[in-house]
């Protein structure tokens, strides 16, 4: 049988993670998962890690950043969605609050509202209660706080 699994150089994996982190901005624990992929050893690792760092590829805050502004802007997820999922990926405390700075809280707010009028009027539920823990479930996996939901929630049943 034959071995299906390429060998790089350091050289020639280093091209391939400038290019890999050039194109989106990446986290470190992808960096290295990527890394481990091309089946390169922890040596080779964290030599490449290195490079990509000190050349600006590689960097945690840039990328806490753009994932924040992203998801929010993008996706409408809340911070409590954007923190977990930066947690996740072992991105500091001090670049995930760096990163919630990406936003104003009238931008968050006004996406908050904004979403949860849109997918209040989306469910097409006729039992009220069914309905309510509809939207409370949906604005819940999106990642937003629910004293800020349940207070929308008494708004949007109130005008129906």
């Amino acid at each position: 049988m034959q071995n299906n699994h390429k060998s790089y150089t350091i050289e020639d994996a280093t091209k391939k993670l400038e290019y890999y982190c050039s194109y989106q901005d990446r986290c470190h624990d992808e960096v290295v998962k990527k890394l481990r992929e091309m089946n390169m050893i922890p040596q080779a690792i964290d030599v490449i890690t290195v490079h990509l760092i000190e050349h600006k590829f590689l960097n945690e805050e840039r990328f806490a950043c753009s994932f924040a502004r992203g998801k929010h802007r993008i996706k409408k997820w809340g911070k409590i969605r954007i923190i977990n999922e930066l947690k996740f990926r072992n991105i500091s405390k001090y670049n995930i609050d760096t990163a919630l700075k990406e936003f104003t809280p009238e931008e968050y707010f006004e996406t908050f509202e904004t979403l949860a009028v849109a997918t209040w009027n989306t469910i097409k539920e006729t039992n009220s209660a069914k309905k309510k823990k509809k939207f409370c479930d949906f604005m819940l996996r999106k990642g937003y706080e629910s004293n800020l939901i349940y207070e929308k929630l008494s708004d949007l049943a109130n005008q129906d």
